[in-house]
């Protein structure tokens, strides 16, 4: 078995950044087969590629939901005790796929597709699914080391098929040789039970379970509306009549649950009609859904048209229309806006009152933290800048934006070994350690910090160094 995780990295790897969130759902891998060192290997391998693909959408506010609606989720489920992270995509189409490590990615237009948050939370809790029953272990553990070449060459029929659907027929025909049909059958049954866990796991968290089968259903009719566009989730996620049968009866014995959706569903949703596009087409297409109330939330309505006219840099209109959106809705979403603007508009003081006075009621909506210190150096106020960013590295170190931030700080002051060793601390958070490294050794070239400072980045220079080592025997 020690050879499978090389292998499932060089597979990982041989799938272009553009195409990995494309993959076969995999779900995760057991401490049974791979160590938890190994796959965090793996899975910093494959997110270092994702976080470097122009698909890769770093919004602060998107993710922040998506993490809060997957904690709560996961919460109820057997993946309570382990980390889930939760990361945006820039595609149309609708899908989500589960990673090594406990990613899980979302395309945007999962987001835009679903017509209630019940809907959303059960494809999240399919994912979380696939994570805690361990999926990738359990057809490892079947298939032993004949496994893998049929991952792959499965890989390569569901992405030929996304292309052309005869294409795909023939790369599973292709590869009866390696028992690829047992392989589709093994991964339906792991659908079928992403079904049944994901569906308990939706009821225990409160949610509407009607809200998974009938987005599968859905996704189920425009299959036979399309043909051979099908979405992509049913591509990925092989759907049939048997599983949406199996979901609508045990959905049928439940009481019936009326749930109604967050308001910072609402606010995601219209925060990406307003980055699509022009900016003249989001603020067109808002204000018309202002003036129509065409969102179940007018809040949401006025938030998005909002950020679309800040996109214009009608930061005096923009301010109007939060008014509006904050008469109705307490939202953290709206409160990191509201000062964002005033930072914009120059008012620094009032901005940073904001931002602090918005903390203090929700300590825990880290966009609120990015947008504080991402103020304080639009003021000039490096040091506290500073201070704000090593406190909160401090108990979020994983967090790259944060080591970002503290990069930006410190070269503000002409930090030379500071700005480096944060950086590379950044690139670190996101699977890039070759470019860690490369950070870390031009600050310690620089050498203008203390004995400390320096003893403590030549430290962890040769920690990521003997990582990269043992990595690079493997291979």
């Amino acid at each position: 078995m020690r050879k499978i995780p090389s292998l499932l990295l060089a597979f990982a790897l041989a799938v272009s950044p553009g195409m990995a969130n494309d993959l076969p759902d995999l779900g995760e891998a057991s401490r049974q087969h791979l160590s938890e060192k190994q796959e965090r290997e793996i899975a910093r391998s494959i997110m270092r590629d994702l976080y470097s693909s122009p698909n890769y959408l770093a919004d602060a506010e998107i993710e922040a939901y998506l993490n809060n609606l997957g904690r709560r989720l996961a919460a109820e489920s057997s993946a309570s005790g382990r980390s889930l992270t939760f990361f945006t995509m820039h595609d149309s189409s609708i899908n989500a796929f589960a990673l090594p490590g406990g990613y899980i990615g979302v395309h945007t237009g999962l987001l835009q597709s679903a017509e209630s948050e019940s809907e959303l939370a059960g494809v999240l809790a399919h994912e979380i699914a696939h994570v805690s029953q361990e999926h990738l272990s359990r057809m490892i553990a079947q298939h032993e080391q004949s496994y893998l070449p049929s991952l792959a060459a499965l890989a390569v029929a569901v992405l030929a098929a996304r292309a052309n659907a005869n294409a795909g027929s023939a790369a599973i025909a292709a590869s009866q040789a390696l028992s690829l049909q047992s392989q589709l059958d093994f991964t339906r049954e792991h659908e079928r039970e992403a079904d049944r866990i994901g569906l308990d796991i939706l009821t225990r968290a409160n949610f509407d379970p009607r809200g998974m089968s009938g987005f599968f259903t859905r996704l189920q009719r425009a299959n036979r509306l399309y043909d051979n566009n099908a979405p992509d989730y049913l591509r990925t996620h092989p759907l049939n009549s048997q599983r949406i049968a199996d979901m609508d009866g045990r959905v049928e014995r439940m009481p019936y649950k009326q749930v109604r959706d967050s308001d910072e569903f609402h606010f995601m949703r219209a925060r990406l009609i307003a980055m699509s596009g022009t900016a003249d087409d989001a603020v067109n297409r808002l204000r018309d859904q202002v003036q129509n109330r065409k969102a179940p939330l007018q809040a949401a309505n006025h938030y998005g048209l909002s950020l679309a006219l800040a996109r214009q840099h009608k930061l005096v209109e923009a301010e109007k229309e939060l008014a509006s959106a904050m008469k109705e809705s307490k939202s953290p979403v709206l409160s990191s806006l509201q000062a964002e603007l005033k930072i914009r508009m120059g008012r620094f003081e009032q901005g940073l009152g904001l931002y602090q006075a918005a903390i203090a009621r929700h300590p825990l909506h880290m966009p609120l933290a990015y947008g504080y210190g991402s103020a304080l150096l639009a003021a000039g106020q490096s040091q506290n800048a500073i201070d704000f960013a090593s406190a909160q590295t401090r108990l979020h170190p994983e967090d790259a934006r944060l080591w970002r931030l503290l990069a930006q700080a410190h070269a503000a002051l002409g930090h030379k070994l500071g700005s480096h060793r944060a950086e590379a601390e950044s690139l670190a958070a996101q699977g890039n350690l070759a470019g860690a490294v490369e950070q870390i050794g031009l600050g310690l070239k620089a050498g203008d910090g203390d004995f400390y400072e320096l003893s403590a980045a030549e430290a962890r220079r040769r920690e990521w160094q003997e990582t990269l080592a043992a990595e690079n025997r493997k291979k």
